[in-house]
């Protein structure tokens, strides 16, 4: 007979069922594998789900190709998958520089995650990557829905392990008899996640006494539950250029009208911030006869009269 199962691999198993508990038997999930701890623990805990819920399930490692060494992370990563029963496969992406490495490393990983047809792709984000996010979101002031972090369950997306901490996934790890790979990367101070993660974090916890890793990962729940009831309720306007309806909303519901129709006019989502909105709010409530206002992604915005017109940039100008 076999030991006892390690409470926190029992645990991880627990999320991933309650994360991805929509899904039916058949469905196709695909999980993102970097050969880190993180990814390694959900990909050792999802396939034991996996097996009992019959779902199609395939391990993405992702080599960026950014590294000496790269490919062998890769195909050491693939190898152990492998020996827990996965369909593994090796995906060496392009990156790009727009918007800086980390950026662009996130866009080539995202592509040749969701290419694969999934109705699921999981990723390993633990509570303390979104202790990271809210901390980097503050410094920012990118507002409510930076500070709120990443959500369990966002389209495609799921992150069952926003509930464990970073020492949880090793310890799955070893019981699992897995080795994984220590990305230099995640020791250098020219990161600004690196320094939150290195300096700001353990002063943090030294000066409040400790557990604020979990409570910034409250607080981001807390602001995602008030954000998407905002978010419904933009949804809502029926005219989201009127000036008048726009002028008549709480300042918090109509920024977000303003974004969601900026958005569906084709705006760049990473790239449109406070500063962007701020000046579409202008143009509602301190409108001096402004010319028009660019936003990322080649989009132009002018009012003429009680309206807002969103159209193309113009080519040139």
């Amino acid at each position: 007979m076999g030991g006892a199962l390690d409470p926190t691999v029992a645990f991880g198993r627990n999320q991933v069922r309650r994360v991805l508990a929509d899904l039916g038997a058949g469905s196709r999930v695909v999980v993102g594998v970097s050969g880190g701890a993180d990814s390694l623990a959900l990909a050792a805990v999802t396939a034991f789900v996996a097996e009992r819920e019959a779902w199609d399930l395939q391990a993405v490692v992702v080599d960026h190709g950014l590294q000496p060494g790269s490919a062998e992370v890769a195909a050491t990563a693939a190898a152990q998958l492998d020996s827990l029963g996965m369909a593994v496969e090796v995906v060496a992406v392009e990156v790009g520089t727009v918007g800086g490495p980390e950026a662009a490393a996130r866009r080539a990983r995202h592509a040749a995650l969701t290419s694969r047809g999934a109705d699921a792709v999981v990723v390993a984000h633990t509570l303390d990557d979104q202790a990271e996010t809210v901390l980097l979101g503050l410094g920012r002031g990118s507002g409510p829905r930076s500070i709120a972090g990443m959500a369990e369950h966002e389209g495609v997306w799921r992150r069952p392990f926003l509930t464990l901490r970073r020492s949880d996934t090793e310890q799955i790890c070893q019981a699992s008899g897995l080795s994984w790979w220590v990305d230099p990367h995640n020791s250098d101070p020219a990161y600004r996640r690196v320094r939150i993660r290195t300096e700001v974090m353990p002063l943090l916890e030294d000066v409040l006494g400790g557990g604020v890793a979990a409570a910034l990962a409250r607080t981001s729940a807390q602001l995602r539950d008030d954000s998407e009831v905002l978010d419904r309720l933009a949804a809502d306007v029926a005219d989201p250029c009127d000036v008048p309806t726009l002028a008549a909303l709480p300042p918090a519901l109509r920024s977000r009208v303003l974004r969601h129709v900026a958005l569906a006019a084709g705006a760049d989502a990473g790239a449109l911030g406070a500063v962007h909105l701020a000046a579409l709010d202008r143009l509602v409530t301190g409108w001096h006869g402004q010319h028009r206002i660019e936003l990322p992604g080649g989009v132009c915005v002018t009012r003429t009269g009680a309206s807002l017109a969103f159209a193309d940039t113009p080519v040139g100008q």
